[in-house]
């Protein structure tokens, strides 16, 4: 079915935000053309008018979160937190029907450098259940829809705030990343997502509890310099001194960089069709700017694949367990499907765990043997395009579901696994008029050249918009 005007659905208007990305609308602020509650109401106007998406958990509307301070280089412009993300006076759910959360008393520590920047919180943005799954799609509630199509999923788990930018609401919002969770949706709603470095920002207090920390931070933007902007006000507020400083990146470089193309899973190779059609097209451009492109076999096997699905249900058994700890009216009884199942799927193997952690903390080690004599890797972001709603649901039987996932998501975990930034970018439109994505991935630190990628492909290949 081909995408058209019924089933797409956006909200950019002739008002204070225009088509404006977030370093423009912070620089009609710093001029005084505009005001942040003058953008903020106008978010409001736009949200208000895509109710449909299904994209916000958590309204505070009438009360946003305004910076403490007139400052932070992205001052005034509207914005949403994923509900995975502590902010004080509004509550975390975490996507989970089994929470009865209370507004939490103070800002994550995260959640502080996040706001470092001085963007205006207007709510939180919906995930699925602890964010375990591609789609935001929960049981107990409207799934959160794609605006390319309605139809279909926005991916997960930072699907509405995908979903938010994507459909015009605000142009830049929170989102996080344990397997693929900023780069899935990115991929599906056709914005920039970029996955840091281990290390890179200020980790949550359960991303420091975690036996391998798979978790970053970062936003979802429908513009590379949002991104580089976001990325530079927050290495402001907090730089970590083990990684190389990023700084502000501002156009593509100037260097021959030696490219490795990966296209291959751990399952085989990419079949034909638009997936390997997109990042084959996007080979062609970087060698026609003097990059060296360079086929290269995918280097872990199925031994990865399996430890992290065990590691998955670990972190499903951990959150089920110790849900009381968060919330005394936690109640386990109300988890979806594919949380329970992740964790009976873990109880089964319980005692290959001490095996599972060695060979995902020995993955990085493979990854740079394999992939550091190059600038970049260049590979898909997902399995195959965006799927109809239902496809992924955590109502579909636990195992089905299951094979579906490893199909669909199965490039993205490795650089979680390995702590290496991976940034994934729009690459044109599916013949039924829904977004491609594709993914350029570093060796640890290296989020700079990423950057200087993205804008030489959004130069020569302007990023589909969903504006009238």
């Amino acid at each position: 079915m081909t995408a058209d005007a019924q089933t797409r659905i956006h909200s950019f208007a002739d008002d204070a935000l225009g088509e404006h990305d977030a370093v423009a609308l912070a620089g009609l602020v710093r001029r005084g053309e505009r005001s942040p509650r003058e953008l903020a109401a106008a978010a409001v106007q736009r949200a208000r008018a895509v109710e449909e998406l299904g994209a916000v958990a958590y309204e505070s509307y009438d009360r946003p979160l305004l910076p403490a301070e007139r400052t932070g280089p992205l001052y005034g412009v509207p914005t949403f937190m994923k509900d995975n993300a502590d902010l004080a006076g509004m509550p975390t759910t975490h996507g989970a029907q089994a929470f009865q959360a209370k507004p939490a008393r103070t800002h994550g520590a995260y959640s502080r450098q996040f706001l470092s920047a001085g963007m205006t919180v207007l709510g939180k943005s919906t995930l699925p259940e602890f964010g375990f799954n591609a789609t935001t799609e929960p049981p107990f509630a409207r799934p959160t829809r794609n605006p390319w199509h309605t139809g279909y999923s926005v991916g997960g788990s930072s699907g509405g705030s995908a979903a938010l930018v994507a459909s015009g609401v605000v142009p830049i919002a929170h989102g996080n990343d344990g397997g693929g969770s900023i780069r899935i949706p990115a991929a599906c709603a056709g914005l920039v997502g970029l996955k840091p470095s281990r290390g890179r920002h200020i980790d949550s207090a359960l991303a420091r509890k975690l036996p391998v920390n798979i978790v970053s931070e970062g936003v979802l933007t429908r513009t590379v310099r949002d991104t580089a902007a976001y990325t530079a006000a927050v290495e402001q507020y907090w730089s970590n001194p083990t990684l190389p400083p990023i700084g502000y990146v501002e156009g593509p470089g100037s260097k021959p960089l030696r490219i490795a193309l990966l296209l291959e899973n751990i399952g085989g190779p990419v079949p034909a069709g638009p997936t390997r059609d997109a990042v084959e097209k996007v080979a062609v451009t970087l060698e026609s700017h003097g990059h060296h492109v360079e086929p290269v076999p995918m280097p872990f096997d199925n031994a990865l694949e399996a430890a992290f699905l065990q590691y998955w249900g670990l972190l499903a058994t951990f959150v089920a367990s110790t849900g009381k700890l968060a919330d005394r009216r936690f109640d386990a009884a109300r988890l979806d499907d594919l949380t329970l199942g992740l964790r009976r799927y873990f109880l089964r193997s319980a005692w290959r765990s001490p095996a599972m952690l060695y060979r995902l903390r020995a993955a990085a080690t493979t990854y740079q043997r394999a992939l550091g004599p190059y600038d970049a890797v260049l590979l898909p972001t997902l399995g195959h395009e965006t799927p109809e709603l239902g496809y992924l649901s955590p109502t579909v039987p636990f195992d089905t579901l299951l094979d579906r996932l490893r199909t669909y998501v199965s490039f993205t975990p490795i650089n979680n696994i390995t702590g290496t930034p991976a940034i994934t970018l729009p690459a044109g439109l599916t013949p039924t008029g829904l977004p491609l994505g594709i993914q350029l991935a570093a060796t640890h630190g290296n989020e700079r050249p990423l950057l200087e990628l993205a804008y030489l492909l959004e130069a020569e290949h302007p990023f589909p918009r969903l504006t009238p």
